[in-house]
């Protein structure tokens, strides 16, 4: 059985395939497009995958997209009526947005050649949330668990708990639109001046150089309710009706959803450029403890309802990695699994999923601890590539390859690593990075400056392999999607100053050596070298989605400052 699951129409545009319940290929249409968050029909993921699967479009038996538009229709009937008076800038965004899911067998015409009635048949629409929540539970290794989808919205639902047993999921309750953690999260971020879609994390970043003091008034903002959900007070946030949640070319676009009361209260909002002051950063940190302390209470009580040790999360606010890191030692759970595509390109990946598993019955396949489902490219092609280029290489095996890599670093110097399949997600994981010493103390101003040109506050992860995470951090848990944030040993954080965060954590990936043979190979060879296991990883891009092929990493390389590019097996030094 082959299913294409989809998230189209939306931010993070993407597609996935599965052949018999495994996941063969998974794609951002923004790899493709070069475009940010770009939300449209994702045809160019929708055709990788079928390449990689080997498969034409009329043998696909299933097309799944993560959006029903008959989900909570009631529910949206009634926010209709009650709005009807009112202007509605975002009803008219959403029922011109949901025109185009109703041209989907359109599209599949237009870009395959394919017959309309013969794509009708196979389509099946999967609600967003469930999508989310499918894409955690289906995906983890555990037979029951509880779940928890956040975000900003999705079919009328911004949260949404749940228990997954077995290949079913029972919904339990879940939070309509316009109450939303995720849109607090974005209110926020747009007062901190940080306007465009998906600058949340630029506010996590910022979260540690500041103290909590507004933490009591940014309390009031939201109610936690006894059934474990919660409420939020109108009056800090525009009038939803006139909130435009929509697309300019497939860009995602939100319009300004603080209101004047949290300028009555917190002051004026910081303009985009304007100096970050300590009002600003204090802010951060309150914004940031407060939604801890939110998805804490929705998934205690979600704990004490189910009596589960098991926990998967999904959804946007699933990448908060700081908040991620401290479920274990705050909740009675034990262990954790979020998917390495959390935010809403992984909706392809969960609508598929909860069509195979839990709407066809069929049998659940092993959990997925590998990311690496996109673009690969063998040394032959990167080769002619260079050589159409006219640049100077050299080639060499694995073991000479890695000496010449870890002598460069320990120089010090910085390097693009492009290796084996890129991955599914936000998060590079050792198939398309930048690789640098951590212990080299330069090596984060250098990087943001020369190389990501961002904001001197923004951290870098590190890759560690997974059998010295004790040796280095306080807590011990499989990371393998760079997930959560925990606490470096403090007599070791003058070791790794790169990657050590100003509060004394680190966003860790646990590298396996089965899941990640190759960036395994080159960490242990700096190890041999340095002592220290572990190397600087940030993702290979320059304020651009996520390098795809070698012609954008070998652009990005040479219009920054990296010393040395590492194309497989083919390696390009700067003079």
């Amino acid at each position: 059985m082959i299913i294409l699951g989809l998230n189209a129409y939306h931010a993070d545009s993407s597609a996935a395939i599965f052949v018999n319940g495994k996941m063969i290929a998974a794609t951002e249409e923004e790899r493709f497009r070069r475009i940010k968050h770009w939300a449209g029909f994702p045809n160019q993921a929708i055709a990788f995958c079928l390449k990689e699967a080997g498969v034409t479009l009329q043998e696909v038996d299933h097309i799944c997209i993560g959006r029903d538009p008959k989900a909570k229709i009631w529910n949206k009937g009634l926010y209709v009526l009650k709005n009807l008076a009112k202007k509605n800038t975002l009803l008219a965004d959403r029922l011109k947005n949901s025109e185009k899911i109703k041209s989907l067998e359109l599209e599949f015409a237009e870009h395959f050649g394919a017959n309309e009635a013969d794509i009708k048949k196979k389509i099946i629409n999967v609600e967003h949330h469930r999508s989310h929540l499918a894409s955690a539970f289906f995906a983890s290794p555990f037979d029951e668990a509880a779940i928890v989808s956040i975000d900003g919205s999705g079919d009328f639902t911004t949260t949404m708990i749940a228990v997954g047993k077995g290949n079913q999921i029972k919904v339990l309750d879940s939070v309509d639109f316009p109450v939303s953690a995720g849109l607090f999260y974005t209110a926020f971020t747009q007062y901190l001046g940080f306007p465009h879609y998906g600058d949340e994390y630029k506010v996590m970043g910022l979260a540690p150089y500041g103290n909590p003091v507004y933490v009591e008034q940014i309390r009031k903002i939201l109610k936690f309710t006894p059934d474990g959900l919660f409420d939020w007070d109108v009056n800090y946030f525009v009038n939803p009706n006139e909130i435009k949640l929509g697309y300019e070319k497939n860009i995602p676009v939100v319009s300004t959803l603080y209101g004047d009361k949290m300028v009555e209260i917190f002051g004026p909002a910081r303009k985009e450029g304007e100096e970050l002051t300590q009002k600003h950063k204090d802010i951060a940190t309150s914004v940031q403890r407060v939604c801890e302390e939110l998805i804490l209470h929705i998934i205690n009580h979600l704990q004490k309802r189910t009596g589960l040790k098991n926990l998967c999360l999904a959804g946007g606010v699933a990448q908060n990695s700081v908040a991620n890191g401290k479920i274990i030692e705050n909740t009675a759970f034990e262990q954790v699994y979020i998917p390495s595509a959390g935010h809403d390109a992984g909706i392809s990946m969960g609508c598929a999923l909860y069509a195979y598993n839990h709407v066809l019955k069929n049998p659940r396949q092993p959990a997925i601890y590998n990311a690496y489902t996109g673009s690969k490219f063998s040394n032959d092609e990167i080769e002619m590539y260079l050589q159409s280029r006219g640049i100077q290489y050299k080639k060499l095996p694995d073991a000479e390859l890695y000496d010449v890599i870890t002598d460069k670093l320990i120089e010090p110097g910085v390097v693009g690593w492009f290796s084996g399949r890129a991955e599914f997600g936000p998060r590079a994981l050792g198939g398309r990075s930048i690789i640098a010493d951590p212990r080299n103390e330069k090596a984060k101003e250098l990087l943001n400056l020369k190389i990501k040109r961002r904001e001197s506050f923004r951290p870098f992860a590190p890759s560690i392999l997974e059998e010295y995470v004790k040796d280095y951090f306080t807590k011990v848990e499989a990371v393998p999607f760079m997930e959560k944030v925990f606490p470096i040993i403090p007599e070791k954080q003058k070791e790794i100053p790169a990657v050590t965060h100003v509060d004394g954590t680190g966003r860790l990936q646990t590298v396996n050596k089965e899941v990640s043979p190759r960036y395994y190979a080159l960490i242990d060879r700096f190890r041999e070298k340095t002592g220290v296991p572990i190397l600087l990883n940030t993702s290979f891009n320059e304020n651009e989605p996520i390098v795809n092929t070698p012609a954008e990493a070998l652009d990005c390389f040479l219009r920054t400052q990296m010393d040395m590019l590492v194309l497989e097996n083919c390696i390009i030094v700067r003079d």
